[in-house]
Formats: C-alpha cells, sequence, structure tokens
C-alpha cells in the first residue's frame, strides 16, 4: 500500500512534536540540577525554544488535518509515550547521588548535544520531504527550527570545554565549585522527576485507550502489528527469547497471540531469519477478528457481547477462539448462545 505525501509529512511531523514534548522535560530536569551562569542560561533559553517548536509541530499538524485518522491518532499518542519515556529515562533522580555535581552536568551536557543532533537530522528531513512534494509552509517551518537547533548544538560545544574544566578542578584538583545537595537542585530534581512520573503515567493511560479504540477499525490491528515488528528487537517480542527459539517452538506460542502480536512477529521474522514454518503458521492464524477489537477484550466483555450477537456471529466467535486463545469461558458462552438460538 502506497503512503500519500501529506501521510508522510504528518508522520515526520509527529515524529519531531513527540521530540520537542520529550526534549522539555529533559531540559527541566536538566536545568534543575545545573548551576547558574551561562550553560544553565543557554538550557533556559532553549526550553522556552523546546515548548515555542512543540506548538508550532502541533498547529501544523492541526492545519493538515491531523487526528481524523485513527490510525493517525493512535501513532501519534504511541510517538508522545516514547517520548515521554525518553524523558522520564533523563530524569535526574540518579543526580543527587554518586560522583560529583560537575561530572553529572558535564554528562547532561554530552547527552544533551547528542539531543541536539538528532533534532537537526530530524528537521533536515523533514524539511527536504516537505520541499519535495511542494508543501513550502511544512519546509520553511523545519527550517526555522532547525536553525534554533543548531544554534543550541553549537553553544553547547561551546560551554563542554568549560564544563569539562570544572570537573578537572572539583575531581583532579580537590577544588569543587558546587555541592550539588546543598544548591536546592537535588530537591528540585525529585520534584521533576515526580512530574515526569505523573505525566508519563497520564499519556500512557490515554495512550491504551486510543489505541485500543483505534484497533476497532479494521485493518489498523495489523497495521500497528507490521510497524511494530519493522522496528522491533528480540526484547519487543511478545515471546520470551525469540531468536533462541526453534521454528517448531515458536509455532506452539503463536495461537495465544493477537492479531497485533502476530503481525509483528511476522514482519519481525521475515526480516531475520525468515523461516518459512514460521511465516505460514502466522499466515493461517492471520484470520479476520469475529469484529474489530476482539483481541483486546476480555472473556466478560466477549461473553457480554454475544448476548446480542447474530447466530452467524456467535460461530466466528466459537471457530477463531478455538483456533486461538482457546479460552474455555468463551466457548462456552458461544455454545450456549448456539443451543438457544
Amino acid at each position: 500500500m502506497s503512503t500519500t505525501p501529506e501521510q508522510k509529512i504528518v508522520q515526520y511531523l509527529n515524529e519531531a512534536h513527540a521530540s520537542e514534548v520529550a526534549l522539555t522535560r529533559v531540559l527541566q530536569s536538566q536545568i534543575a540540577m545545573t548551576p547558574r551562569g551561562s550553560y544553565r542560561s543557554g538550557l533556559e533559553k532553549h526550553l522556552g525554544e523546546t515548548r515555542d517548536h512543540a506548538q508550532r509541530t502541533r498547529d501544523r499538524l492541526r492545519e493538515l488535518g491531523h487526528g481524523g485518522s485513527p490510525i493517525q491518532a493512535a501513532t501519534g499518542v504511541a510517538q508522545t509515550v516514547v517520548g515521554q519515556a525518553l524523558a522520564l529515562g533523563k530524569t535526574p533522580l540518579d543526580l543527587v547521588r554518586g560522583s560529583g555535581g560537575e561530572e553529572k552536568v558535564l554528562k547532561n551536557a554530552k547527552d544533551a548535544a547528542a539531543t541536539e543532533a538528532l533534532e537537526i537530522a530530524t528537521y533536515t528531513s523533514l524539511e527536504r520531504l516537505a520541499r519535495s512534494v511542494g508543501d513550502d509552509v511544512t519546509a520553511d517551518l523545519a527550517a526555522s527550527i532547525r536553525t534554533d537547533e543548531e544554534q543550541m548544538l553549537r553553544r553547547i560545544l561551546s560551554e563542554i570545554p568549560k564544563l569539562t574544566g570544572l570537573v578537572v578542578g572539583a575531581e583532579i584538583e580537590g577544588d569543587p565549585s558546587y555541592d550539588l545537595a546543598k544548591t536546592g537542585a537535588a530537591d528540585a530534581a525529585r520534584v521533576a522527576g515526580a512530574a515526569a512520573k505523573q505525566t508519563a503515567k497520564k499519556t500512557a493511560t490515554k495512550a491504551k485507550r486510543q489505541t485500543r479504540q483505534a484497533r476497532k477499525v479494521p485493518g489498523v490491528a495489523r497495521a500497528e502489528g507490521r510497524a511494530k515488528g519493522a522496528v522491533a528487537s528480540q526484547s519487543d517480542l511478545p515471546i520470551a527469547g525469540y531468536d533462541k527459539l526453534k521454528a517448531d517452538e515458536v509455532t506452539a506460542k503463536l495461537p495465544e497471540l493477537s492479531q497485533v502480536d502476530l503481525a509483528k512477529v511476522d514482519t519481525y521474522e521475515r526480516k531475520n531469519d525468515d523461516r518459512t514454518t514460521v511465516t505460514e503458521k502466522v499466515s493461517a492464524l492471520q484470520a479476520k477478528e469475529p469484529w474489530p477489537g476482539y483481541d483486546e477484550q476480555t472473556v466478560e466483555e466477549i461473553v457480554k457481547a454475544l448476548g446480542a450477537a447474530s447466530d452467524a456471529k456467535a460461530k466466528d466467535v466459537r471457530t477463531y477462539e478455538r483456533a486461538h486463545k482457546d479460552r474455555a469461558g468463551v466457548i462456552t458462552a458461544a455454545e450456549r448462545e448456539l443451543a438457544t438460538a
């Protein structure tokens, strides 16, 4: 299935927006434990720019009608969750322990440089894509934001020699420039960490709800699984120790999987070992769900839905369930509905 130019631009804009949301959290955490000075001033200035970037990319997505498609909605929320996870991982709760504050600020600066390089690459590719398909509005937006990121990267690189000098003074010459635990930054870091955890929890809950809703649209589950499988590592798969399992060991576990997970495994398998036994078994199990979103439902939810289902639908449930999770409660309910028809 081909992708339209607008769909690809929306994808890249979603990635950029999720990165900006994540970077906002990262900057807040870094500022909380950075002493007053030119580097902290630069971080504070870039925090304001990052919030502006997030707003501008979100506005452009809305101008392009983002949100009308359930697939786009689910994808956008998932990317934001990834961004929030990145931010939570960068929250410097560990920065109140261990080595001196100077070393930790320097490590943060190195991370910041890598993050800015990724942002620059993100907006470079977005600008190139937009120019190629004649979307000058998005291209100009990407170029403008990229300029801010390039300026910030230059600033960070200019600060790193100074920050390294502070590490030398503190850890080699025995002359620390400040005590992180006594600057109030330790408490600020804890507050930032708590806020990040709460935000991540709320975002994850929203993501699960919207993703589940999106999967009720025919075809979304398989498309989602393929997208996840294309970038998955072994640890992301629903079958533990996947790469060490023989083909027959994998196929024995496949009937337990949802359509999303089946598509994920199929894409991963074809990209790696491409064992025919596995891919053929997946194909045999990739039947149409009795109704969209079926795999996401509990036994209780399915039994309730069966009460209003037709005989044909009850038969579909029984057949599908026997071939997949084989839950006794569902099969019994389906047979009861058929017996009283």
